[in-house]
């Protein structure tokens, strides 16, 4: 029997939809839906102890709407609140970590970039990562202030972007590197620009795919797979006003249809 449940995703703002692509792309029977804590984005300038605090709502909210698998959509929420969400409640949580395994198999020359926000640098999960899998090769750290706000808007493409992650690739770029970690999941968006300048001997790596594979996987394991023939759906919500949100996030899914609805988490 297909478990018709939706799987339920959410970020700081519009960057998860970069999972949720993946997701809708390997399971297409899947209903989906997504929060946007617009009215709380950037998360990556804020303290861990507010982002679990966001976390832990907005599981909430979507256990609350009968989801049978929750994606944190974000690295940044992963790093500071991933542990106590999957505490808190009983469901499947699948979290999102910057490609350093992955990233270390495809070096040739031993050189790695990874562009990501503070938070995620500084955490204890990221530094596990080096540990686990960065023996061997020199991993070189970029903050990338802005970028997510850029996204946010609806701005990715615009030379304003450009501008701005030229300033972050040019240090990585110096040390020679010949692979690039996205690691915050709004920056698939801009993924373009970045292969543009950083050229096309860098290879640029995001862990979107591996989530939807892991997605996969637990729901397969756990018996929730919906085997439906029927094409899933997908529902949006927001903290913030759809208003400002609605436009970027069809831009970014590419429906000029859909709608976002408001709704306010504690």
């Amino acid at each position: 029997m297909p478990c018709s449940k939706p799987v339920g995703l959410f970020d700081s703002g519009v960057g998860g939809l970069s999972v949720m692509r993946e997701v809708r792309r390997l399971l297409p029977a899947e209903d989906l839906l997504y929060y946007a804590d617009s009215a709380f984005c950037p998360y990556g300038g804020k303290c861990p102890e507010i982002i679990r605090t966001r976390a832990l709502a907005i599981s909430g909210f979507l256990i609350s709407k009968g989801v049978k698998l929750i994606v944190i959509a974000s690295n940044t929420t992963s790093a500071a609140g991933l542990d106590a969400v999957r505490e808190r409640y009983s469901i499947p949580v699948v979290g999102v970590e910057p490609a350093v395994k992955p990233a270390v198999s495809a070096t040739r020359n031993g050189n790695i970039g990874v562009l990501a926000t503070g938070v995620t640098l500084a955490c204890e999960r990221f530094n596990g990562l080096l540990e686990r899998f960065g023996e061997g090769v020199r991993v070189y750290t970029q903050p990338c202030p802005g970028l997510v706000e850029l996204v946010e808007a609806g701005k990715h493409e615009n030379p304003e972007a450009e501008v701005l992650l030229g300033r972050y690739l040019d240090p990585l770029l110096a040390r020679e590197v010949d692979t690039i970690v996205l690691g915050c999941t709004h920056y698939p968006f801009l993924r373009p620009l970045v292969e543009k300048l950083a050229g096309s001997k860098v290879r640029v790596i995001d862990t979107g795919e591996a989530v939807a594979q892991q997605v996969a996987r637990i729901l397969e394991n756990n018996g929730l797979a919906n085997s439906r023939k029927a094409p899933g759906g997908e529902n949006f919500f927001t903290s913030g006003d759809p208003a400002e949100v609605e436009p970027v996030i069809r831009l970014l899914w590419g429906n000029p249809r859909l709608k976002v609805r408001r709704v306010t988490t504690p």
